[in-house]
């Protein structure tokens, strides 16, 4: 079997080689290294794909929820609500930005924030909740905006793991992840679905208020250069990385169906293993499948990940602690955790990704199958 890899940038790149090396040199000859027309470019094509109004680029997705926070002005010392079990970036720009993290739990079925907590979490002095639409799947919108309008909350949303993902609105309407609270950000980290070659990331919005005070404190706070009516930073795409992202958008649905293809064939070959849960699907949204995650429940999960290891087959743990349980956050306020800590201590990701072959798949299934 050949070399198998959680994530096959090299393969992927050789299938789109020329294109890739075109945009890259026309950067490069033209010397156009920040803020170039690629960057442009890439705002409006992601804009169209997503019907977001507004999609202001910036260096990494870290930096983008930061940027929204900020455009946000929430009062110093405001509580937002943010799940435990998540990557530590969103909970990370809290304190950087005045605010303070409140950890509530997650659902047992889709690894998402559990909207049946929000209203629990919520003190007088909470301002706002972050949304991590995590792994490739939608929280369900609906009850998290009318929950926050009914609280006057703001929802920040964070699709890093889930763009090009749909949700299906009770309106009728079916809107892309990110488009529907008060701001959205994503990251462009090579691994994930919509990569570039280093960092990226963007901040979407409907409002336009919002969106100008975003491309102000990304830009040093200035309108005008020179000129500083806020205090901002210093977070650009740069050129060639638009450029990369200018070419892959083009095939940003192929490569969702292609994952939705591996996560099917997982499925069909996995679900009759009584000793882990396959991932579960919404019935109101589309999943992207950022991450196959299997919830390992009848064996050991690490004498699992140490089989797969070797037998080749790579595997990861997102994630091996609930953000609550690290020093650095052990001391804010936190809801009943008992999901998170569960699923710390159950979850398993296999390799996903677009370029994976059928022989592939069938040996880490076969290879998982083997394992009791």
């Amino acid at each position: 079997m050949e070399n198998i890899r959680m994530v096959d940038l090299v393969s992927q790149y050789e299938n789109m080689k020329e294109e890739i090396d075109a945009a890259m040199q026309r950067v490069v000859s033209e010397s156009r290294f920040i803020n170039g027309p690629d960057v442009k470019d890439f705002s409006g094509n992601l804009s169209s794909y997503l019907g977001a109004k507004h999609v202001i680029p910036c260096a990494n997705g870290t930096d983008a929820l930061q940027l929204a926070l900020m455009a946000l002005d929430l009062p110093a010392g405001s509580e937002v609500l943010v799940p435990s079990f998540n990557y530590v970036a969103a909970a990370e720009m809290l304190p950087i930005c005045g605010l303070e993290p409140v950890f509530f739990d997650s659902r047992p079925d889709t690894f998402n924030l559990d909207e049946d907590k929000i209203e629990d979490a919520i003190s007088e002095k909470t301002r706002a909740i972050i949304v991590v639409h995590l792994f490739g799947q939608a929280c369900d919108m609906d009850r998290i905006m009318s929950i926050a309008s009914k609280r006057d909350l703001k929802v920040i949303e964070d699709n890093a793991q889930s763009i090009g993902s749909t949700t299906n609105l009770s309106g009728g309407d079916q809107k892309f992840l990110g488009t529907i609270g008060d701001i959205g950000t994503t990251s462009f980290f090579p691994s994930k679905n919509l990569g570039c070659y280093g960092d990226g990331g963007a901040v979407y919005t409907q409002d336009d208020a919002l969106a100008e005070k975003v491309r102000m404190f990304a830009n040093h706070g200035q309108v005008k250069k020179y000129e500083y009516d806020l205090i901002g930073i210093n977070s650009r795409l740069d050129t060639l990385q638009a450029s990369i992202l200018n070419v892959k958008i083009k095939r940003l649905n192929g490569y969702i169906e292609a994952r939705r293809g591996v996560a099917a064939y997982y499925d069909d070959q996995l679900k009759d293993l009584d000793w882990l849960e396959t991932p579960y699907r919404n019935d109101f949204s589309k999943h992207v499948f950022h991450q196959y995650t299997l919830r390992i429940k009848g064996v050991e999960r690490d004498a699992l990940k140490a089989y797969l290891e070797s037998k080749g087959i790579p595997s990861m743990i997102y994630y091996p602690k609930p953000l609550h349980q690290n020093p650095a956050y052990s001391h804010y306020r936190t809801m009943d955790l008992k999901v998170a800590d569960q699923l710390s201590n159950e979850v398993l990701s296999i390799p996903m990704h677009t370029e994976l072959e059928e022989s592939t798949l069938d040996f880490i299934c076969e290879t998982i199958k083997d394992f009791k």
